[in-house]
């Protein structure tokens, strides 16, 4: 027995007539209410059905069109799971958009929702959607089939997760060991913790327990010593333990080990010390094991996410979405973009980015018909020549100097003219001071950025770089949904949330729309 199709009215009733001329702000209710049909259609509905198996026992399952509708306005008010349950029993609007007008039952139950959300996971869903948002634009002639004018952006997303200092982070790690073993025996922690030789990190605070004058050195190795000594011992403990809850209790034990690794060092006497500096791709949370330090800019440092969003410049719509960790390069999210583009089979004619997105591969691979418009990296070279006096020939790749002394060069090289040459150029006071003669550095994508050097320098070239700024602005739209720090642990369930967002952000584009205000001043 698979999930039925969800056909709500479409005309409004005269009840749901008053409860609308009472919605003042939340508008996305009154939008969602008359266009819910069109939104999820029956064939998206369809698609929506595949993520249930077919059963011959039990109750059909919820239809999965009011469950994503409840996901979409979860969303939009950020409430948590049990306030989308009593919002269902007394909330008019969302009874309005969820069609259970004074009903004494909730729709659905919270894992019911929740398995939903896991469901939409698994299946990619979520991005659909999105898809299903932009399909619906499409439909209307102002937000007709085009080639994309559009801009790429990011903002810091903390993580969910707590973060913690080596010590803490071990000591964390090895009592939900003592936890989960506790509760697998159904044992007090106390008891396990004696037993396993781990009283130290089953106290309530770590660093009381040590007691350490944490501003001196000597004491703060000693505090390091003694946690390592505990997880050594916690570790001989498993071994003895019953391969059930030794099963149990091996992946909060590979934590702490993992933290060892990456933080803690051995001299040749054997003594342990932190290691200086941060690990490349340091793990900061022992509940979120996908967050990470990274900075937004010098000043900025994230501890979690970047979220990314590729905005439509013409439609205002976004047409893709993706988080990476905190230290991941910007650059490395265009991969999942392009996936998500060519799931909706759009081209890109201008990508309007910054800097940190310039080694993408949708700019080193780009095409002809794409256009990019970024600032160039600056180029400083104090009182003497910079790389802009150099003239490079494409054609026979050899740059310039100004005094007409030619060298080959690579993309993405370093060209050293010869010491001996350099010594006797009478130029040499304009442009080196180095014994060793001038060298000049060319990027990768050069030409690239000669174009926007000279871009910057119109006024019609700047005004085109000002039109990245409405990718900042759908950014902070989208930060007032989903929050400054993230509602779930790990990239795909904030994935989820953010997709989520993002439909949020094209249905309020659409609702304010002149063709859809129209429609909801007639249906009014």
């Amino acid at each position: 027995m698979g999930p039925s199709t969800w056909h709500p009215p479409v005309e409004l009733s005269s009840l749901e007539r008053t409860i609308i001329t009472l919605i003042k702000r939340a508008k996305l209710f009154v939008f969602l209410r008359h266009h819910r049909h069109e939104l999820f259609d029956d064939a998206f509905q369809g698609e929506l059905a595949t993520l249930y198996a077919p059963s011959l026992r039990g109750q059909p399952p919820i239809p999965p069109a009011q469950l994503a509708l409840a996901t979409i306005v979860q969303a939009d008010t950020g409430v948590s799971d049990d306030e989308v349950i009593e919002a269902t029993l007394m909330d008019r609007r969302w009874q309005l958009v969820l069609d259970c007008l004074d009903t004494e039952q909730a729709p659905f139950s919270k894992g019911t929702l929740v398995a939903f959300r896991k469901r939409l996971i698994e299946a990619q869903m979520d991005r659909r959607l999105i898809e299903r948002t932009i399909e619906l634009a499409s439909q209307s002639q102002g937000f007709g089939a085009r080639a994309l004018r559009a801009a790429l952006d990011s903002s810091p997303l903390w993580g969910a997760g707590r973060v913690e200092d080596t010590y803490n982070l071990v000591g964390h790690a090895l009592k939900k060991v003592m936890r989960v073993v506790a509760d697998q025996q159904e044992r007090d922690l106390v008891e396990v913790a004696k037993e396993a030789g781990a009283e130290l990190v089953c106290e309530s605070s770590l660093k009381a327990a040590l007691d350490r004058d944490w501003d001196q050195q000597i004491e703060k190795d000693e505090a390091l010593t003694l946690v390592l000594n505990v997880l050594q011992a916690v570790e001989t403990w498993v071994q003895t333990l019953q391969q059930e809850d030794a099963q149990m209790a091996q992946p909060s034990l590979s934590v702490a080990q993992q933290i060892q690794a990456q933080d803690v060092e051995v001299d040749e006497k054997g003594k342990a010390s932190l290691i200086k500096g941060v690990a490349k791709d340091r793990r900061i949370s022992v509940e979120d094991s996908e967050m990470r330090h990274g900075r937004k800019s010098r000043s900025v440092r994230v501890d979690g996410y970047k979220r990314h969003v590729l905005h439509d410049l013409d439609t205002c719509l976004i047409r893709a979405v993706g988080i990476t960790p905190a230290n991941a390069p910007e650059a490395s999210v265009t991969e999942v973009i392009s996936e998500d583009l060519a799931q909706q089979a759009a081209s890109l004619k201008e990508l309007h980015i910054d800097r940190a997105y310039l080694s993408s591969h949708l700019v080193r691979e780009r095409g002809d018909e794409l256009e990019v418009f970024c600032k160039a990296w600056p180029v400083r070279n104090g009182k003497r020549f910079h790389k802009q006096a150099f003239m490079l020939n494409w054609e026979r790749q050899t740059i310039q100097c100004p005094a007409k002394q030619e060298m080959p060069f690579v993309p993405g090289g370093v060209v050293h003219f010869p010491k001996e040459t350099c010594a006797e150029c009478p130029l040499k006071a304009q442009c080196t001071t180095s014994s060793k003669g001038r060298s000049v550095s060319i990027h990768p994508d050069e030409a690239l950025l000669i174009e926007l050097r000279e871009l910057q320098q119109t006024s019609q070239g700047r005004a085109k770089l000002r039109e990245r700024v409405a990718v900042e602005h759908t950014l902070a739209h989208i930060g007032q949904w989903q929050g400054r720090r993230a509602r779930y642990r790990g990239l795909r369930k904030n994935l989820l949330d953010l997709r989520r967002c993002a439909v949020v952000h094209n249905l309020h584009v659409l609702a304010r729309s002149q063709l859809f205000q129209a429609d909801l001043q007639d249906a009014a």
